[in-house]
């Protein structure tokens, strides 16, 4: 099943008891609010859901809007997230699912622009 056919995991999510509002800010407000998600039951699935939806606004799975942006534009051909976010052989995949913010991300944007 795919995570955007059921999204009964949000109910488990970390923020679940969290004002909407204070998950959706800007700039650095961001990077302090994914702290709540590093240790999130549903980390993936959330991030895995916003990646398929193409979120633009808000701090979804642990990541930013930015660095989202930048897994979409390094992983273009990628159509189903959640599979994707399961293969356990590849280093952005293990950096994701650490707790804490992922370091690769940061150094793809800086090389892709």
């Amino acid at each position: 099943m795919r995570v955007d056919d059921d999204q009964t995991w949000a109910s488990r999510a970390a923020c679940a008891g969290s004002e909407p509002d204070a998950l959706f800010v800007r700039g650095a407000a961001q990077r302090e609010v994914r702290e709540l998600c590093f240790a999130c039951p549903v980390r993936m699935e959330c991030l895995a859901d916003a990646l398929n939806s193409q979120t633009t606004f808000g701090v979804w799975g642990g990541l930013t809007e930015r660095e989202r942006r930048a897994l979409l534009r390094r992983y273009p051909e990628v159509a189903d997230w959640s599979s994707w976010l399961e293969r356990e052989d590849d280093e952005l995949i293990a950096e994701l699912r650490a707790q804490r913010a992922p370091r690769i991300i940061a150094r793809m944007r800086s090389h892709t622009g």
